[in-house]
């Protein structure tokens, strides 16, 4: 029994969800639309301002697609409706962020600038040089960019330089010592 799978998923006011016969799934809110196709076994039912996600049998295949489905509408309901958002921090002497563009461009102790083009969905902004805020409707998409973004200078142990998300803990490493 999925206890994920089972929750009915409540529809916020202004939110619309549409199915077809191909289990091609529609969200529209007041953010924008989101659309995906889901397995054609798993029913979604629409039932008023609830919506409900229905295995066919306890298969292995339909129990592990069950949970899944049902969290990934659930993504989609409130991305539209509230939407998502990932804050970064960038610790280090001279380590800064800007927005030129569509381009953040990153300088992180790198001979070089590294330059990221902002995907369509997606909104960045630089509140301050060492902070970048990322948001949008499509939760694998903010995450996914904000990682990617992490990866160029991920925090190391010592120094606790690096490119972090907001709130997360480095845990720290003594240094070499002298005798």
């Amino acid at each position: 029994m999925s206890r994920i799978g089972n929750k009915v998923i409540n529809l916020p006011e202004g939110v619309t969800v549409t199915v077809d016969e191909n289990n091609k799934v529609t969200v529209t809110g007041p953010k924008g639309q989101l659309t995906n196709t889901f397995d054609k076994d798993i029913k979604i039912l629409v039932e008023g301002s609830t919506v409900k996600v229905v295995r066919p049998s306890d298969s292995i295949r339909h129990r592990s697609i069950h949970g899944t489905t049902r969290a990934l509408l659930n993504n989609m309901i409130v991305g539209v409706n509230t939407g998502f958002s990932k804050t970064l921090e960038i610790h280090g002497v001279g380590y800064r962020a800007t927005l030129e563009g569509n381009v953040l461009v990153l300088n992180v102790g790198f001979s070089h600038l590294v330059k990221f083009a902002i995907p369509e969905g997606i909104n960045v902004s630089v509140p301050t040089p060492n902070e970048i805020t990322i948001s949008g409707i499509d939760k694998q998409l903010v995450g996914q960019f904000a990682a990617d973004i992490r990866e160029v200078k991920k925090p190391e142990p010592y120094k606790g330089k690096g490119i972090r998300y907001r709130g997360e803990v480095v845990r720290r490493k003594e240094g070499k010592k002298a005798n």
